[in-house]
This record gives C-alpha cells, sequence and structure tokens, in this order.
C-alpha cells in the first residue's frame, strides 16, 4: 500500500506542474501588457510601469517568471494582487467559504443522490424509477440559475425559511440553501449513475449466489450490490468536489456569497493575474488529492481489486 501510495504520489509530480504551467502561461503570456491596462485609461509615467512590473518579475522571460512562482508557492508565498494584497490572505478569506459550501453540497448530492439511486436501481421499471428519472432529467435540464431563484423565491420570500442571501461570515445554516441549489446537477447525475450501476450488479454472478446461499436480502444489498455500485459513484463524487469549488460562481452570485468563485469572477474583471493563477494552483492541488483518495477507497469497495507492483 505505501509503495503503491508513493507512486501515485510521484505522479502527481508532473500533473501539478504541467497544469499550472498551463494556466501560468494562459494568463500572462497572452498578448498585452497587464499592467498597462491595470492603470486604464490613465497610465502613469513610463518608470513607474517598469518598476511595478520589475516587482512583479514580469520584467523577465515567461519561464523564469514560473519558475519563481512555483518556488514562491512551496514556500508558502502566493504573491502580492495587483491592488497590493497578500494573494495568501485573499485566499485564507474565500476558500474556508467555499470549502464549506463544497462540504455541505458534497453530503447532500451524496446522501440524496446514492439513496434515490439504489431504490430506483431495486425497483427499476416501478413508478419510483419512473418519477425518479424524471426528477433527474429536470434537474440536469434547467440550468443552475433557475433553480436557484426558484428555492431563492419559496423558502426564503414565500415560506420565510432561510436567507436571500448569505451574510459575510456564512456560517453553517446558511449554506445549506445554497449547497443544494450547487448539488442539485450532481445530485441526478449520481441518481442515474448509482441506478445503472445498481440494476447491473442485481444480475451479476456473485449476488445470485449469494442469494443462493440463504443470505438475507438487506446483507445482499448493502454488501453485494451497493459495495460494488458505489466504485464509479466514489469517482465521480471525488472529482466534483473540486468541480464544486470551481463552479460555485453562479450560486455564490445568487447568495451573494463571498468565496472562492466571487474572488476568481473579480478577478477575471480586474485582469489580476497573480491571484487567478494562484487559485487556479489551489483547485490543482485539490483535485490531485481528491483522485488520490479516490483511488485508495477502491480497495476498500471492492476487495477484488489489488494494488498491482
Amino acid at each position: 500500500m505505501l509503495w503503491y501510495i508513493g507512486r501515485r504520489l510521484l505522479q502527481l509530480i508532473p500533473v501539478f506542474f504541467g497544469a499550472t504551467l498551463l494556466i501560468y502561461l494562459m494568463v500572462f503570456a497572452i498578448p498585452g501588457d497587464p499592467i498597462a491596462a491595470l492603470y486604464g485609461d490613465h497610465p502613469p509615467a513610463p518608470a513607474v510601469i517598469e518598476e511595478v512590473r520589475r516587482q512583479f518579475n514580469l520584467d523577465k522571460p515567461i519561464m523564469i517568471q514560473y519558475l519563481l512562482w512555483v518556488m514562491g508557492i512551496f514556500q508558502g508565498d502566493f504573491g502580492v494582487t495587483f491592488s497590493g494584497l497578500p494573494v495568501i490572505d485573499v485566499l485564507a478569506s474565500a476558500f474556508p467559504i467555499t470549502a464549506r459550501l463544497a462540504i455541505l453540497a458534497l453530503i447532500i448530492e451524496a446522501l440524496f443522490g446514492i439513496t434515490l439511486g439504489l431504490v430506483s436501481g431495486l425497483r427499476k421499471g416501478g413508478v419510483f424509477d419512473t418519477v425518479s428519472l424524471v426528477i433527474s432529467l429536470l434537474l440536469i435540464s434547467v440550468p443552475t440559475f433557475v433553480i436557484g431563484f426558484l428555492l431563492q423565491y419559496l423558502f426564503p420570500i414565500t415560506l420565510k425559511i432561510g436567507r436571500t442571501t448569505v451574510s459575510r461570515d456564512a456560517p453553517w445554516d446558511e449554506l445549506i440553501l445554497p449547497a443544494i441549489v450547487l448539488a442539485s446537477v450532481s445530485i441526478a447525475n449520481i441518481l442515474r449513475l448509482t441506478r445503472a450501476s445498481v440494476a447491473e450488479n442485481m444480475g451479476a454472478d456473485f449476488v445470485r449466489t449469494a442469494s443462493a446461499k440463504g443470505l438475507k436480502r438487506g446483507r445482499v444489498i448493502r454488501v453485494h450490490i451497493l459495495r460494488n455500485s458505489l466504485i464509479p459513484v466514489v469517482t465521480y463524487l471525488g472529482t466534483d468536489l473540486g468541480s464544486l469549488m470551481v463552479g460555485a460562481i453562479v450560486t455564490e452570485g445568487i447568495f451573494n456569497i463571498q468565496g472562492v468563485g466571487g474572488q476568481v469572477y473579480l478577478a477575471v474583471q480586474k485582469g489580476d493575474g497573480p491571484t487567478l493563477v494562484a487559485f487556479v494552483a489551489v483547485m490543482v492541488i485539490i483535485f490531485m488529492l481528491a483522485n488520490l483518495l479516490v483511488d485508495l477507497l477502491y480497495a476498500v469497495l471492492d476487495p477484488r481489486i489489488r494494488y498491482a507492483k
């Protein structure tokens, strides 16, 4: 196991450098001067622009800029925004909020998606299965912002449950409704994925053998059907954690949440390259760790899977 973990960690090294280099080049190697654009129609003296460019290492070749930036990340220095704030402070204020939102959304989508998908798979072709498929198709088809505005109107405005906007500190209870909106599409995808996997495993030889041996139906479902059906679901959940944090821009905008989505949107608007590449680098790390965790969970869910040397 330790050998496998070490090998997977080594495989993540080129992924990190490749992804961050690509993002860095896309932000800083495109035509145009971000420092000149920062001042808009009232540029300062050329000497001031050169000094600012030197402070951000933009006077050096692009690969040297990237290497200096990576070295700073390894030392815990994510640089400074064009407005003069340490990027690490911006990260520290935004990521905990979006992390809470993403964790809540992940719990909601896993709980409802797996439960509804399991029941639908066990009752394939029935009324519950048909209704679940229709609801999942509706959730996939309707844009997230429409679902957000509908739930916002239904609960905080009509039923007086919850708040239309989230306060600046974003406590857990205020994030429940935004988390439901953020998880809506994923619930539908997990429902369909679990349903298909459960329906497939119900006809497998090991399930028929377990039933023929006289095992109780609850144990057959829990140990043999559900456990083996969760492998594709866990894969989806692992990759979806990063997607939830990155894709929260619309949800955070609807509920006025001051998280990662809002900061990335502002960075794109202002052309704030240091902030943008720092946020993307952290998201790359989250994606890599989530995928590593998914790989390690495979052997727990399915004993047939072994880590080959």
